[in-house]
């Protein structure tokens, strides 16, 4: 059987909303166009935000806010189009800002702390579209999830677990469950499009919210250990040279 391209996602700031698509830019040792261009930092001065922004090696994830840190934040979408970034919630647009004036930067972050109490320190929005703000700083990936895993991991709880909560780019269909553990270390090849298989996502906290919801319905990273003896879903990928990939692309593995 062969799989193929279900589902494509990108999320402009790190850990916030996702957008779907029918096809995404990659970037040669980037990423995704415009995935996880920006994102929030917390607990740190500007100078020390500034910092994080220029150079990925200086980054440390405890300092970014996150959905494992600040669930409230799965409420809020963004949306990333023509240079301008729009804070939306329940479907109206609360504010938006140009990357060609980043002087407005902190009205998205002064916005999020006036709304949300639970911020006690100073919140920076920060952006960087060449080196994104990824939980596998300083390196750049892509997330591929495959769909008939989660749907093995849903028929061993009985419980329904939206694939969203993985905030993969990437979702394919039509290879065996856990087929994709085997690619790790080989390349594959979507339209075209080269990737290096690097590893296996452990998952946190943040996958225990349902899409928009502020409140965890299960422990989902210690319900996967109980069943597998991992707390893994998904897998990165280094992309090896541009292009574009679209829904229902095959994928496949290049022997």
């Amino acid at each position: 059987m062969n799989s193929y391209i279900s589902n494509l996602y990108y999320s402009p700031v790190k850990s916030i909303s996702f957008s779907n698509s029918k096809n995404l830019i990659v970037q040669k040792n980037i990423g995704i166009k415009n995935d996880r261009i920006f994102s929030f930092t917390r607990n740190i001065d500007k100078k020390k935000s500034v910092d994080f922004e220029k150079n990925p090696k200086k980054r440390n994830l405890h300092f970014f806010l996150t959905l494992r840190n600040s669930p409230f934040l799965n409420k809020y979408d963004f949306e990333f189009k023509d240079d301008q970034l729009s804070l939306i919630l329940e479907n109206n647009l609360i504010n938006s800002i140009s990357t060609k004036n980043r002087d407005n930067f902190d009205i998205i972050s002064q916005e999020l702390m006036s709304r949300e109490k639970l911020i006690q320190n100073p919140i920076y929005l920060i952006y960087n579209d060449k080196f994104p703000f990824f939980d596998t700083m300083p390196d750049n990936s892509i997330s591929l999830i495959n769909l008939s895993s989660v749907e093995d991991f849903v028929s061993k709880i009985s419980l329904k677990i939206e694939h969203e909560r993985f905030r993969g780019n990437i979702y394919i269909k039509g290879a065996p469950p856990w087929k994709e553990f085997e690619w790790i270390g080989k390349k594959i090849n979507i339209n075209n499009c080269h990737f290096l298989v690097t590893g296996k996502i452990p998952r946190c906290s943040a996958t225990n919210l349902k899409p928009g919801e502020v409140k965890d319905d299960i422990n989902l990273p210690s319900t996967l250990r109980k069943v597998y003896g991992h707390i893994n879903m998904g897998v990165y990928l280094i992309p090896l040279n541009d292009g574009i990939i679209n829904i229902d692309n095959e994928v496949r593995l290049i022997l």
